[in-house]
């Protein structure tokens, strides 16, 4: 089992030491050693992108992340995106939106979107498409979810509406 000794890491800015070992899959270290639950298991390969979170501001699939990938890094979960206070444009755009109908995907679609948000601030239909193709929805509210994602980039969301139902 690879240990190491403590890993360190910090998530939602509160730095963490974990005495586990090295080869331990971060969604586990989040879930069941933290008590976040916005990132879900789901395939555990990867693929589905119900355990997204953000390393350094990038998209990562928290299932097959280790915590010594990880570690001296900054993970952010849906939890540190914002709070019931204070709710991230992008939280706030979802539940605007109606783009939940199970949930499950809404943890991978939420943190996706952030961080193409900050990459491109204005993204066309098209470009929110492809950043969040590989997360995979089943219950069918890919037109809600491309709403909220065009309403927090600040676009009219009757004309993302229009748009996201055209393509």
């Amino acid at each position: 089992m690879n240990a190491i000794g403590p890993v360190h890491l910090t998530v939602n800015g509160t730095a963490h030491s974990f005495d586990l070992p090295g080869d331990t899959k971060l969604i586990y270290v989040l879930r069941n050693d933290l008590g976040l639950n916005g990132p879900k298991f789901g395939c555990g390969l990867g693929e589905c992108g119900a355990c997204t979170v953000l390393i350094d501001g990038v998209p990562a699939r928290s299932c097959v992340v280790t915590l010594k990938t990880a570690e001296g890094r900054s993970v952010t979960t849906l939890e540190g995106l914002g709070n019931l206070e204070m709710l991230h444009p992008v939280q706030a755009a979802f539940i605007a939106a109606q783009a939940a109908q199970c949930g499950y995907c809404l943890n991978g679609m939420i943190m996706t979107a952030t961080a193409l948000l900050v990459r491109n601030p204005t993204p066309s239909v098209s470009e929110v498409r492809e950043a969040l193709r590989y997360n995979l929805c089943r219950c069918g509210t890919h037109v809600e979810i491309i709403r909220a994602v065009m309403t927090a980039a600040g676009a009219r969301p009757e004309a993302a509406a229009a748009e996201a139902s055209a393509q």
